[in-house]
């Protein structure tokens, strides 16, 4: 792995690659001898700011954020000591102008940059430009930047280099002979700008959008074509190389499961290559690396067709998403080895043995089985269960000693959002990266769909049973991996389980009895504690709620002491019921249901929000673990027994808050909020039920209303 010193006898991951001549590279890569990093600007957002800042502090560099408008209160500004504003929301008018990068670093005393991944990581002018301030660039040469930002003219430079790849189409000649066909943005990746062509009359269609995509996304609209490989793999190699002549190979990693040409699951090292493909992918990554002089943290990938040819897809000059499996793997802080190497230090002569085995995977706010349909809104709750936290490297500045064996398996969890954020339309809707290490590929599978499974995600949908579904999947845990996996699998994999409806039922009941339960608060007023437990034994309660559009109604019989028992749901007993928590016995099996209702800004649950029940997976069951619930109003609407645009109470409460300024003869609009009223320690929005005019308001900050009290008139606009 590095090119000073052969292994005779180099592990399956971990291969010796000789250079041509004794640590030869470009002179005009080698920089100046850099100075050391005090404050370090990461030019990114999201989870990998928050990734890049954690090993910052542990390093003891002070931190500055930069953010768009949108991103003002994101998770990385409030993890950073200092942020600046760049003003507006698109990328294009904040994260992907380096000038604007340059002056914030400036502005706030920093002395290095880090890209991170994505936006202007690969822009060489914008590591020209950082240069060229004074400042320190963690990150390659620009040159090495520019030899391989072009992924036409990589492909050329490794084919001088020996490197084997797949030959270009030209689309002006294209035939059906040379169908199918991958487009892509020359200029970057990420799925950006990547078609698949199938048909010949469809190609000038798609090279248009695939241009135009590749131009938002990175300010350049070259595009090519290369054959479309059907069910290779896609393989890469993490390479490390300081400016005095090493170059490590960091083994192996897999990444064929994506969706939209996006990595989904990545896991190192990667199974099932033959020793001899393994030691030819080590050696064409050094081959490229020492092919543009390369210096700092890169990944070479490969597309592995099903005979088992390597062919060099494209070499990213920066750090990769995935870095954490080989982190993991090694036992490493990659982020600490970039800011060692920028700061002018040589690496060991080797690096640590690798140990074990590490699957990652991306958790997303959006919806696979809706076309993978990006969500945005409130994330009400983000917590993944992970192992305490130990930095590698945290000893010394990057000195990481190699992974160290240990009996079980490890979780961690790289986030770029924390409860109540907001997920918004301008960037990648990735919430975190779980990743689980162990030593061997079946325990990290199965610590990493145990972690993902008792997660609590609430607010959003993700894909999250996706993935809990993907690493149970016979192929997966066979190791029988492919591009094509999702264009086969998605639809099963996204199919409701056969028991989904009893799964369903069963937290409608536990969401209604924790509605129901008394509060915790023992100096509440006795009515409050009682809550919903009634003495009336013989008339059940009933509460509705939906999920997934069905209703699901739920029949309760109050007890004298102890929780109440449901009805009409056989096999299931009652064991316990608090506001939060609820036990219950399900044909012979106690279950824990933890429940929680969305509150409004002053911390009052709110009776009208959704309720989200969690609880663990039956593990012989594909059902959900994890629901979200409507409720439907308790009461029956005494507006149906009134002229229209009375607005009536729902229940029983107190005025708690009335719309600031609202005053008879306003005009209203439908759906606008008037009033809210507080029973049961949560809060009930009253809204006008057509646009037109306020005609009266008999409610009053602070009165008690009774059930169906009139609380105001809103005579609708007559129809144009």
């Amino acid at each position: 792995m590095t090119q000073t010193k052969p292994d005779p006898n180099p592990a399956p991951d971990r291969i010796h690659t000789p250079a041509p001549g004794p640590r030869s590279r470009p002179a005009a890569s080698r920089p100046a001898p850099s100075r050391p990093v005090t404050s370090l600007l990461v030019a990114n957002r999201g989870e990998i700011a928050v990734r890049v800042f954690r090993t910052a502090r542990a390093l003891g560099l002070a931190t500055v954020a930069v953010h768009s408008d949108p991103d003002a209160g994101a998770l990385h500004v409030r993890e950073a000591d200092t942020a600046v504003r760049l003003p507006g929301a698109a990328p294009a008018e904040t994260y992907l102008r380096g000038d604007l990068v340059i002056e914030a670093a400036l502005a706030a005393g920093a002395d290095a940059v880090h890209p991170g991944y994505g936006f202007l990581s690969e822009n060489a002018g914008f590591a020209r430009a950082v240069l060229a301030a004074g400042l320190v660039w963690i990150g390659p040469p620009p040159e090495a930047i520019e030899a391989m930002a072009s992924k036409t003219r990589a492909k050329e430079l490794m084919r001088a280099a020996g490197v084997p790849l797949l030959e270009p189409v030209d689309p002006a000649t294209a035939t059906a002979a040379d169908l199918p066909l991958l487009l892509k943005a020359a200029a970057g990746g990420g799925g950006r700008g990547m078609r698949v062509v199938r048909d010949l009359d469809g190609l000038k269609a798609e090279l248009d959008a695939a241009a135009a995509e590749a131009r938002s996304a990175f300010g350049d609209g070259e595009v090519f074509a290369e054959p479309y490989v059907e069910r290779g793999r896609h393989v890469e190699v993490q390479v490390l190389a300081d400016a005095h002549g090493t170059v490590w190979a960091l083994g192996t990693r897999d990444c064929s499961l994506q969706r939209r040409h996006q990595k989904v699951i990545e896991e190192a090292p990667a199974p099932g290559l033959p020793d001899p493909l393994r030691t030819a992918l080590h050696e064409a990554a050094a081959a490229a690396a020492r092919a543009v002089g390369y210096q700092g943290a890169g990944t070479v990938e490969f597309l592995v067709t099903a005979d088992g040819r390597p062919c060099f897809l494209e070499m990213n000059t920066r750090l990769q998403v995935e870095h954490p499996v080989t982190e993991a793997v090694f036992g490493l802080d990659l982020v600490a080895l970039q800011i060692r190497v920028a700061e002018g230090a040589a690496l060991p002569p080797e690096p640590p043995e690798p140990y074990g085995h590490a699957v990652e995977a991306r958790l997303y706010a959006e919806d696979p089985a809706r076309d993978w349909r990006p969500q945005t809104g409130t994330l009400a709750t983000l917590h993944v269960p992970a192992s305490p936290p130990a930095p590698p490297g945290a000893a010394g500045r990057g000195s990481g000693t190699g992974a160290t064996p240990h009996p079980g398996a490890t979780v961690r969890v790289d986030a770029g959002y924390a409860d109540g954020d907001r997920v918004g339309i301008h960037y990648d809707p990735m919430l975190a990266k779980v990743i689980a290490h162990a030593p061997t590929r079946g325990e990290a599978v199965r610590a990493l769909a145990r972690a993902l499974a008792a997660a609590r995600i609430h607010g959003l949908t993700t894909n999250r049973e996706l993935l809990v579904r993907t690493l149970g999947h016979e192929e997966f845990t066979a190791a029988r991996l492919d591009t094509g996996f999702y264009e086969r699998h998605l639809a099963d994999l996204t199919a409701p389980a056969p028991d989904a409806d009893r799964a369903a039922a069963l937290a409608a009941a536990a969401a209604a009895l924790a509605a129901a339960a008394p509060a915790p608060d023992p100096y509440a007023p006795l009515a409050t504690r009682l809550g919903g437990w009634r003495n009336l034994r013989s008339r059940p309660q009933t509460r509705r709620y939906t999920v997934d559009g069905a209703e699901y109604e739920v029949a309760y019989l109050p007890a004298r002491s102890g929780p109440p028992q449901l009805v009409d749901l056989p096999g299931v007993r009652v064991l316990a019921a608090a506001p939060e928590r609820v036990d219950l016995e399900v044909d012979g099996v106690r279950r824990v249901f933890h429940v929680k209702q969305k509150s409004n800004t002053r911390g009052v649950r709110d009776a009208a929000a959704e309720v989200w029940v969690d609880t663990a997976p039956l593990p012989a069951s594909a059902a959900p673990a994890a629901h979200t619930l409507t409720p439907v109003p308790r009461f029956t609407d005494p507006q149906d027994r009134t002229l229209p645009g009375s607005l009536l109470a729902p229940m029983p409460g107190t005025v708690v808050r009335i719309a600031e300024g609202l005053a008879p003869g306003d005009p209203v609009t439908a759906g606008q909020p008037l009033l809210w009223l507080e029973a049961m320690k949560m809060e009930h929005r009253i809204v006008s039920p057509a646009s037109g005019t306020l005609t009266a308001l008999h409610a009053g900050l602070g009165h008690q209303v009774e059930f169906g009290a009139l609380l105001a008139v809103v005579q609708e606009e007559p129809p144009a």
